[in-house]
């Protein structure tokens, strides 16, 4: 049972991903006020008086009453999260890579003024980061293949998921930005 539900707030945006456990929870205590998606898991009880065993099934999606906040979303940038914004391929030269041999790179180096945030940070190879070193893409003759941008938050829940299922998918993919590269 590897397989995450989907939380959103009641106005369906994602809040956070559960383990079977937490929605069972959520569900035996009445908070979700509607949900969607294909059922994830079963859940059996035990045996009443007359036989029949109790079950509960897990929905992929849950929406739980709640403050809505009114905030941009930024999430933090962490080297997988920035690994998987770029598919684990080098925005110089183009190949897919093991995490393993991906670095950070900042378009503009940090010691040069730039900062460490998503709008100048990409993916790059170790290869490709050493020989870039303390330049920009320009001086180094070396041509940046995207544009490095922030993920949303429909963005970011996809990339904090390994095994997000098809229904989840399909409704978080509605809310992708344009400059987001996944599955065009």
């Amino acid at each position: 049972m590897n397989a995450k539900v989907l939380r959103l707030n009641k106005a369906g945006t994602p809040v956070a991903w559960l383990n079977w456990q937490e929605t069972a929870t959520l569900i035996v205590k009445d908070l979700v006020i509607w949900s969607m998606g294909d059922t994830v898991f079963k859940i059996h009880g035990g045996v009443n008086k007359q036989g029949i065993r109790s079950s509960l099934e897990l929905p992929s999606i849950i929406a739980c009453d709640g403050k809505i906040e009114d905030k941009t979303f930024v999430p933090s940038l962490t080297n997988s999260l920035l690994f998987a914004r770029d598919q684990q391929v080098c925005m110089y030269c183009g190949q897919n890579f093991k995490v393993s041999e991906l670095s950070r790179d900042h378009v503009i180096p940090t010691s040069r003024g730039g900062v460490d945030s998503w709008t100048n940070c990409v993916t790059a190879c170790r290869r490709c980061n050493n020989r870039k070193a303390n330049k920009t893409p320009d001086e180094a003759n070396m041509e940046l293949l995207a544009v490095p941008f922030v993920p949303n938050r429909h963005e970011y829940f996809f990339l904090s998921n390994h095994n997000v299922l098809a229904d989840q998918m399909d409704f978080l993919k509605t809310r992708f930005s344009r400059n987001s590269t996944f599955f065009h």
